[in-house]
């Protein structure tokens, strides 16, 4: 077999092997916190209901969020996935067609050995394969945010206006993902660009953004005017910034080890992308600039989720890889990427702790010494063939950390269905809980969880008025179903 072929076949076993670790065990475990069986649940009434207009949690308004990650998976509904299925299959295949058509972006603008290595550094870093295989808004605000913006790199730059109707297509189709924060992450582009702006106000841009964001809008301002008006803008936009009753607020700091632990393994590549002779390249700055923003601004928000930095990912990654290929030293770099692989154990034993208490109050595990003596070989071998097979280096990590994911998954699934998700507990139960009340112990993570899989919102037990059961905390802290 040549070169080439060689070269083909691993690239194809190395894309397959991502294909998995986005596509596998998807429905392996019971939907998850408080936004997956919501969205969920208004998704399936949207489906069943005919209604794609307003989005309504089990028969009231329910206008948190806009209708695009609803439509997604109402469709998947409509389909005939199932109930753990459908909510996540859709954006999972949404996140692997964004990397494909990642990947061609940055090939046409900064060449395919930048791009290859950007594409797998944000296929297989922690942040984005996480929010890939959850059913949430983050992952569709950020494919269409980051392909307007990559789209409109080369407006800002060389004046070029073939792609701005794309681009103003797919900011209309971020604003229906997760509303008016998308204009507020593009100010760096439009800054940068501020004296051509009138390019953006032409009938194409003008027309393909209204034609997709200004539809919904209008409607339901429409069908339920103030009320709208007043939730969705007023209390899920402006008091997000500075009230601290939506219970997220964190400190200024948050986003810097949120950021740091989303791009593993790649976090030590940052300090190849320092360097001042870089930014002297306009995209650099504009790449920059699009991160730099992201941080400050979610930063100055009180209300703070791991989530909202999904959309600077995949200019992080770009820089990554951008730094990586004019580095002239970078074995250091890639050495320690391989290593850091060996906190994959300890994630994964730490994971339901974490999402079950927090991650402070977290009951973190022993160190994993034969985890560390796993990845030494590969640490080793990428000290010794990143100067001369730099890119192939890469590869083999982004192939190790799909693997190590790969078994993380396999691992950890099983042990968030029994402990985190209610899914468990609902089949256990053989469905007997749509018939029960809920006592007030049972945290809300959990109670949208038993409705969703309920198909009804379990009243309080202390306002139904003669249930056949209750639902309550065990000693242990697992739910438990006691008859009447």
């Amino acid at each position: 077999m040549s070169g080439a072929w060689r070269r083909s076949a691993a690239a194809a076993g190395l894309w397959a092997l991502i294909g998995t670790l986005y596509l596998g065990g998807l429905d392996a475990c019971g939907l998850l916190g408080p936004d997956e069986p919501r969205y969920a649940s208004i998704a399936r009434e949207m489906a069943s209901s005919g209604d794609w207009i307003t989005p309504r949690l089990w028969n009231e308004p329910w206008f948190e969020k806009p209708p695009l990650t609803y439509w997604l998976i109402g469709a998947a509904f409509l389909l005939g996935l199932g109930e753990d299925l459908a909510p996540r299959l859709p954006l999972a295949l949404c996140s692997l067609l964004f990397l494909a058509w990642y990947l061609h972006a940055l090939t046409k603008e900064f060449g395919r050995r930048a791009a290859v290595l950007a594409s797998l550094m944000l296929a297989t870093c922690a942040g984005w394969v996480a929010y890939s295989r959850v059913g949430v808004t983050d992952l569709p605000l950020a494919a269409a945010f980051s392909a307007a913006m990559l789209l409109a790199l080369p407006w800002l730059v060389r004046g070029e206006t073939r792609g701005l109707s794309q681009a103003a297509a797919l900011f209309g189709l971020a604003v229906l993902a997760k509303g008016l924060v998308a204009a507020a992450l593009a100010l760096p582009l439009f800054w940068m660009g501020r004296r051509r702006l009138g390019d953006w106000l032409r009938p194409g841009p003008l027309v393909a953004f209204l034609l997709i964001a200004a539809p919904w809008y209008l409607a339901v301002s429409l069908l339920h005017g103030r009320t709208f008006l007043e939730e969705f803008f007023l209390e899920h936009h402006l008091q997000r910034l500075y009230a601290d009753r939506l219970q997220h607020v964190q400190p200024f700091w948050f986003y810097v080890p949120v950021l740091a632990v989303g791009l593993l393994p790649w976090t030590p590549l940052a300090a190849l992308a320092a360097g001042r002779r870089l930014y002297e390249d306009a995209r650099m700055r504009f790449l920059l600039a699009w991160v730099l923003w992201g941080l400050v601004f979610f930063s100055l928000a009180r209300n703070k989720l791991p989530g909202y930095l999904l959309p600077l990912l995949p200019a992080v990654c770009a820089l990554l890889a951008l730094g990586l290929e004019r580095a002239q030293q970078a074995r250091w770099a890639l050495s320690a990427c391989a290593a850091l692989l060996a906190l994959v154990p300890a994630a994964a034993a730490v994971l339901p702790s974490a999402l079950l208490v927090g991650i402070r109050k977290a009951s973190w595990p022993e160190w994993s010494w034969g985890a560390v003596a796993a990845v030494i070989p590969l640490a080793i071998v990428c000290w010794w063939q990143a100067p001369q097979r730099r890119h192939a280096t890469v590869a083999a990590i982004a192939a190790a950390t799909a693997v190590a994911l790969i078994w993380m998954m396999w691992r950890t699934l099983p042990v968030l269905d029994r402990v985190v998700s209610v899914r468990s507990f609902w089949r256990h139960t053989g469905g007997t809980v749509a018939s029960c009340c809920v006592e007030s112990e049972v945290d809300r993570d959990r109670r949208y969880g038993l409705n969703y899989y309920s198909g009804r919102a379990l009243p309080p037990c202390l306002e139904a008025a003669s249930p056949v059961c209750r639902v309550r905390v065990a000693r242990d802290g697992r739910l438990e179903q006691v008859e009447r």
